[in-house]
């Protein structure tokens, strides 16, 4: 049965209410900085925890439920009483620490990834392996990816709130004030060159198992260039400084020939790849089969076949060579402290509102479609019905859709992250498809996602390529896989092909934000449905909070007067 690999009790060792106190530690199991990373088992234990901090336990102040509300392609939507959802969409946040628990877990996982770094730097495992050689390169794995998640938690901080206190010491000042944009960028930037210095270079079908979703040097390299991206248009398209070089810490700035060089060498030696059909990639591809019986007719004609997301030697599918890094799910239970955190909640939250269809279930209704999107999508284009749920349409298993159950009803949701059941097999009963699967006991609609949240899968690696180079090549080889013919390079291009090939996978709103298209792009109204009534949704942007979210009230309050308010908030 799947199980949460780095979700472990370790995990605890160091606990953070906020920023200001995270170096404050709670000795339990009696292990310390002074006891503790002592051998591999330690350090994997501590690597866990680390990891356990990209687990969000406030839905909205999830990264990828975040930046979807706050997408001009996607709406509020949600229940009467789910406000919360409808103030992101519309840039709102009378809650004042909407994001807060975004905030602490980061600081989480940059304390527990400091601890590693230092930690193992001096410690000595040459007696745990069979030669030196062996105790110095787990030494290095295990600090190039301490490294690397460090990068990973600071930029997830950047995308959000923009500049924020660099902590990169476990001794470091509990109140340290707010770095500059540019500062944490530079620290970022560094994280990751060192990262894939000291990562291995395997190729993805060597990588074990186990270590499926983990970071590896492939995973820096790539991430390098989407640091790189965000940096050089944030600071020219919205700050108005232009730019075209990545800073890093006391060293000379990367390129966009130096990125292309990390690009190149991802492509050329990663082992990754493009799946052979883009709907490969999502679990609604494999209702057919586990399901015995063709509920999706156009699944059935299409030969469609999911890839899984067991790593290279999968318990479903015929192995998944274009997902690189992920957010590992698996089932919560109301019994566990901060357990529903462990399940899929962009699948739970963006499903189908008072809607329990077979293979589309039940979810909050939240992040509904905007027409426009399907509307100007060309219907050639098998990515469109790969990546939105039309309701009302017996081809796509929602025929017995009941409208007004939510609000911002357009009749369209996103089809990569929903929840999927079907019938247990030669029964009437029906439940989730992966609680089948996995033969988890509790079949709550609330806990019963396991689909991985994808962060970086290689087709975007293609497109990054082609946007750092000027030239066409990834560009159309994104479109060759989606049936489409070649084009040349251009931004306006690209553009397209990045809104079409990662719809809904938390990406566009920061393109949005680095191309400087945010200040123009929330424009329009068009017809709703609100839980019965016709309505009328308008888009809603603010230019003056130049696309970064409030620090939340509470932090800035702990801090005493070391942060100060992003603008516009």
């Amino acid at each position: 049965m799947k199980k949460i690999k780095y979700f472990i009790a370790i995990s605890t060792i160091f606990v953070a209410s906020s920023c200001t106190d995270y170096l404050d530690t709670e000795n339990l199991y009696g292990k310390s900085l002074e006891t503790y990373y002592k051998t591999p088992t330690d350090i994997t234990e501590a690597m866990s925890g680390v990891y356990n901090a990209i687990y969000i336990s406030a839905p909205l102040s999830e990264e990828q439920i975040a930046a979807n509300l706050m997408d001009n392609m996607m709406l509020g939507g949600g229940g009467p009483d789910d406000k919360a959802a409808k103030w992101a969409d519309s840039f709102e946040d009378p809650q004042e620490d909407t994001y807060r628990d975004m905030w602490i877990e980061s600081y989480n996982g940059i304390g527990r990834a400091n601890a590693i770094i230092e930690k193992t730097a001096t410690a000595d495992f040459s007696k745990f392996f069979v030669t030196k050689e062996e105790g110095e390169a787990f030494k290095q794995n295990a600090i190039g990816e301490a490294t690397f998640m460090r990068a990973f938690f600071y930029f997830r901080l950047a995308k959000f709130f923009g500049g924020v206190p660099l902590i990169v010491k476990v001794s470091d000042s509990k109140t340290v004030g707010r770095s500059t944009y540019t500062e944490v960028y530079a620290q970022i930037a560094t994280d990751l060159k060192n990262a894939i210095a000291m990562l291995p270079a395997k190729p993805f079908p060597s990588i074990p198992t186990a270590e499926y979703g983990h970071a590896n040097k492939w995973v820096a390299e790539a991430y390098l260039a989407r640091v790189y991206l965000m940096y050089t248009g944030y600071m020219t398209n919205i700050e108005k400084k232009a730019t075209t070089e990545l800073p890093t810490v006391g060293g000379a700035s990367l390129s966009a020939a130096n990125i292309k060089t990390y690009l190149d060498d991802c492509i050329a030696n990663s082992g990754y790849k493009l799946a052979s059909d883009f709907r490969n990639l999502w679990p609604y591809s494999y209702v057919n089969k586990s399901a015995g019986t063709n509920v999706l007719p156009w699944a059935a004609t299409n030969n469609l076949a999911w890839v899984g997301q067991d790593g290279s030697a999968p318990t479903f599918g015929t192995g998944n060579y274009e997902t690189m890094f992920v957010q590992r799910f698996s089932f919560g239970d109301w019994g566990w402290t901060n357990g529903p955190r462990y399940t899929n909640r962009l699948a739970l939250f963006n499903s189908m509102r008072g809607n329990s269809l077979s293979p589309f279930g039940e979810g909050w209704g939240m992040c509904t479609v905007n027409p426009k999107l399907f509307n100007d999508w060309a219907d050639a284009d098998p990515r469109k019905l790969g990546s939105i749920l039309q309701v009302g349409k017996a081809e796509q298993g929602t025929a017995g859709y009941a409208a007004d159950k939510g609000d911002h009803e357009t009749g369209y949701f996103n089809k990569k992250y929903a929840s999927l059941q079907h019938n247990v097999p030669g029964t009437t009963t029906v439940k989730g498809m992966f609680v089948q699967m996995y033969g988890w006991s509790n079949a709550d609609m609330q806990l019963m996602h396991a689909q991985d949240f994808i962060y970086m899968r290689f087709a975007d690696v293609l497109l990054m390529h082609s946007e750092i180079t000027g030239t066409a090549t990834g560009l159309n080889a994104v479109r060759a896989r989606a049936g489409l013919g070649a084009v040349g390079y251009s931004l306006a291009a690209l553009k397209e092909e990045r809104l079409h090939e990662l719809a809904f996978e938390g990406l566009h709103w920061f393109d949005l934000v680095r191309w400087g298209d945010v200040e123009t792009a929330f424009t329009g109204s068009f017809p709703v449905r609100n839980s019965g009534s016709t309505g009328t949704y308008t888009q809603k942007y603010r230019p003056e909070i130049k696309g970064l979210m409030p620090i939340p009230e509470t932090e800035i309050r702990l801090a005493n007067g070391a942060y100060t308010q992003n603008p516009g908030w």
